[in-house]
C-alpha cells in the first residue's frame, strides 16, 4: 500500500503531539500486522500497530477528547487525531477497516486478470465504486477492494446481483479510482451488446424451443449464468437510474417484453431473445429468495438493495401465464419519496385545509383516487408530520411500502386470515392515538374503523373512487349506517397524478379548438391565458415531461352536507355542496396547474373527469 502525504499540524502547533511524519520519520512507514491482531482493538492500538501514531500522540488525543466531553461535545478519536493533523483521513479509513476486520489490500502494481474484471459488469463497479480483485470459480467466490468501510452495504447487493460469495477488502481510494477508469471507463457495455451476448451465449440457445420442460439442475444453471446476470443488473440499475416506478417482464407467444413504468406511463425497451425469458425470471426469483421450481402458483417477494448510498427496495410480483412468468417489480427508492407534506404538491389553501383536517383529535380522514395515484404517498407524509413522541402511531397495510421511524406498521396476511379488519381489531388494543388503515375493502373494516373513530382515534385510510363526493356512496354501497358516516368522516380528499413539463424543453403554444373543447373551454375563455409543453429533448428521454405533481379535491364535511347524507342525497347534490363550500374539483385543480405552465391539457384531460 503506497503511502499518503501526512496531513499538516494545525496553525500555531508548537509540536507537542508531532505530526505524522514522512514514511522515513521516526513513527515509521505504514505497516499491516495480521488482521486478527487489530480486528476490534482500540483505534488508538490500530494506529500505533500500523505505525501511523506513538503513544505519546494517543495519550494527547485522549487527554483532549476528555476535556470536549467535559464541555458537552463528544467527538470520535479517528476525527480528533485528523484535526490535530497527527493522521490523514485515508490513514483513519484504513484504521477503521482494520478494526471491523477488513483486510488492508495493496493494489500497486496489481495485474488484475480480464475473467476476474468480467465478473463485475462496468456499470456496477462504476455505481458502486468496487474493483474486483481474485475470483474462484468452483468456489463462486469473488473478492473485490472498497474505498470506504462504510460501504459495506455494497457487499450485499453484490451478493444478490451477482450470486456470488462476495469478500471485501479495503484499498487506497485514489488507485480504485484509477482502476476503474483504466478497467471500465472504455467498457460500458450497451444495451444492445449484451442482447447480442445473450442472442449468441451457446448454453441459452438450448433452451429454444423446449417451454416449460426444464429441469431444476437446468434453471439453477441458467439463473447463475453470467451474461443473464449483466443484462438483469443492467436493466435494473437503468431502471433506477431513469427513476422508473416499476419493471415488466412479460411472456408472449412470439417474443418476451420488458418495459419500464416512468412518470406513469409504460415504456418498452429493446426486447431480449424469446427463449431467455425463463432464465431472466429465475434470476429473478433467485434474487427474491422464492421458490424457482414453482411456476404454477403466484409468488411475491422483495430485494432490498442499497444503490449509490440510497436504500431502494424491489417488490417482486409473480404470475403464471399461459406463455411462462409475468413478472412486475415495484422500485421503492426511499430517497425519492416525497414523505414531507410541503413536497407532495399541494397548494398553500389546500395545504391549509389538509392540515386542518388531519390535526383533529379523532374522525376519519379518507383519501380516495384510482392505484398509483399516490394515496398513500400523502398519507405517509401526513403520518410523518404528525409522528412525534407524544403520540402513538400504528399502521396496517398490505404491503408496507415504506418504514417510518417511530410508527409501528403492520403487513396484512389474507393467506394466514390476517385481513385489515382482524388488524384493526387487534390495533385498537395497542392504545393508538392515530391509525392508519391501508384500505377499506369490505363491510367490516370500514365498521370498525368508523368505531375505532367513535372512541376517540383519528383514523387515516384509502377508498377507490372517482371524486370525493362519490366515496360517500362506495360506504354506504359496503353497508355503512348513513348515521355512522356522518358521526365519524372529518373530510375526504380525492387526487391524481399529472405529469409536470419538462423545464429544460418547455415552449408557449396556442392550442387548438379541439384541445379546448377537451377541457370544455372556449377560445374566450382562454384569452390571455399562456399554453406551454414540452418540446422533448435529452433530459425527458423525448416525452416533453419529466417527474409528476398531484392534483387535489379536498370535500369537509359540515352540518349542511352531514345532513343531506342523512337524507340520502344523490352524489352529484353532495357535489354541488361540497363546491358551494368552496371545493376546489380535480378538473379545476388540473386548469390552475395548466394556466401555470405545470402541466398540460392532454394530461388534465386523461386524468379528470368532466363535472356533471
Amino acid at each position: 500500500m503506497s503511502n499518503v502525504p501526512p496531513g499538516k499540524p494545525p496553525a500555531g502547533s508548537n509540536g507537542g503531539g508531532t505530526p505524522t511524519p514522512p514514511p522515513s520519520g521516526p513513527a515509521g512507514p505504514l505497516k499491516m500486522p495480521p488482521i486478527d491482531q487489530l480486528k476490534g482493538r482500540p483505534l488508538g492500538r490500530v494506529l500505533i500497530k500500523m505505525g501511523r501514531l506513538t503513544r505519546e500522540q494517543v495519550h494527547k488525543a485522549l487527554a483532549l477528547q476528555v476535556e470536549q466531553k467535559k464541555s458537552g461535545v463528544n467527538t470520535p478519536i479517528g476525527q480528533i487525531l485528523v484535526d490535530l493533523g497527527m493522521i490523514t483521513e485515508h490513514d483513519r479509513n484504513l484504521a477503521l477497516a482494520a478494526q471491523m476486520g477488513y483486510e488492508v489490500y495493496d493494489l500497486e502494481g496489481k495485474d488484475i486478470p480480464k475473467e476476474v474484471l468480467d465478473q463485475v459488469p462496468a456499470q456496477m463497479a462504476s455505481s458502486y465504486k468496487v474493483i474486483p480483485v481474485e475470483f474462484d470459480a468452483k468456489s463462486k467466490t469473488l473478492k473485490v477492494v472498497l474505498a470506504s468501510p462504510d460501504n459495506f452495504r455494497a457487499v450485499d447487493d453484490l451478493r444478490t446481483f451477482l450470486g456470488f460469495n462476495v469478500i471485501a477488502a479495503i484499498a487506497d481510494p485514489e488507485a480504485i479510482n484509477r482502476l476503474l477508469a483504466k478497467h471500465y471507463n472504455e467498457r460500458q457495455e450497451s444495451f444492445s451488446d449484451l442482447l447480442s451476448e445473450v442472442s449468441t451465449d451457446e448454453t441459452l440457445k438450448q433452451l429454444e424451443g423446449r417451454d416449460q420442460s426444464i429441469d431444476l439442475d437446468t434453471l439453477k444453471e441458467l439463473a447463475e449464468s453470467n451474461p443473464v446476470k449483466r443484462l438483469l443488473n443492467m436493466v435494473l440499475l437503468q431502471a433506477i437510474k431513469e427513476k422508473a416506478s416499476d419493471v415488466h417482464f412479460e411472456p408472449f407467444e412470439d417474443e418476451f417484453k420488458m418495459r419500464y413504468r416512468i412518470d406513469g406511463v409504460l415504456y418498452e425497451m429493446i426486447p431480449p431473445p424469446k427463449h431467455i425469458a425463463m432464465a431472466i425470471t429465475s434470476r429473478i426469483k433467485v434474487m427474491a429468495n422464492l421458490d424457482i421450481a414453482e411456476r404454477r402458483m403466484p409468488q411475491d417477494g422483495r430485494i432490498p438493495l442499497v444503490v449509490q448510498g440510497k436504500a431502494v427496495d424491489l417488490r417482486v410480483a409473480v404470475l403464471p401465464t399461459i406463455f411462462g412468468e409475468s413478472v412486475v417489480m415495484r422500485i421503492l427508492d426511499r430517497a425519492n419519496v416525497a414523505l414531507d407534506l410541503e413536497k407532495v404538491g399541494m397548494r398553500e389553501d389546500d395545504l391549509r385545509t389538509f392540515r386542518q383536517l388531519i390535526n383533529k383529535p379523532n374522525g376519519i380522514a379518507l383519501v380516495t383516487g384510482p392505484t398509483g395515484s399516490g394515496k398513500t404517498t400523502t398519507l405517509y407524509a401526513a403520518l410523518n408530520e404528525l409522528n412525534s413522541i407524544e403520540d402513538k402511531l400504528i399502521t396496517t397495510e398490505d404491503p408496507v411500502e415504506y418504514d417510518i421511524d417511530g410508527i409501528i406498521q403492520v403487513q396484512i396476511k389474507p393467506e394466514i386470515e390476517l385481513t385489515f379488519a382482524r388488524c384493526l381489531r387487534s390495533i385498537l388494543r395497542q392504545d393508538p392515538d392515530i391509525v392508519l388503515v391501508g384500505e377499506i375493502r369490505d363491510k367490516e373494516t370500514a365498521v370498525i374503523a368508523t368505531q375505532a373513530a367513535l372512541t376517540g382515534h383519528l383514523v387515516f385510510s384509502t377508498l377507490h373512487t372517482n371524486d370525493a363526493p362519490s366515496a360517500v356512496a362506495r360506504l354506504l354501497d359496503l353497508g355503512v349506517e348513513p348515521f355512522l358516516i356522518t358521526a365519524t368522516v372529518e373530510g375526504i380528499i380525492a387526487q391524481r397524478l399529472v405529469r409536470r413539463i419538462c423545464m429544460n424543453c418547455r415552449e408557449e403554444y396556442v392550442p387548438t379548438e379541439e384541445q379546448l373543447m377537451e377541457l370544455e373551454l372556449l377560445p374566450e375563455d382562454v384569452k390571455g391565458k399562456v399554453f406551454v409543453r414540452g418540446r422533448g429533448c435529452d433530459q425527458c428521454n423525448n416525452t416533453g415531461y419529466r417527474g409528476r405533481l398531484g392534483i387535489y379535491e379536498i370535500m369537509l364535511f359540515d352540518d349542511e352536507i352531514r345532513e343531506m347524507i342523512m337524507q340520502h342525497a344523490s352524489t352529484n347534490l353532495l357535489r354541488n355542496a361540497a363546491r358551494k363550500r368552496g371545493m376546489r374539483t380535480l378538473r379545476q385543480s388540473g386548469l390552475m396547474a395548466i394556466y401555470e405552465g405545470l402541466t398540460t391539457i392532454e394530461e388534465v384531460v386523461k386524468q379528470t373527469i368532466v363535472e356533471e
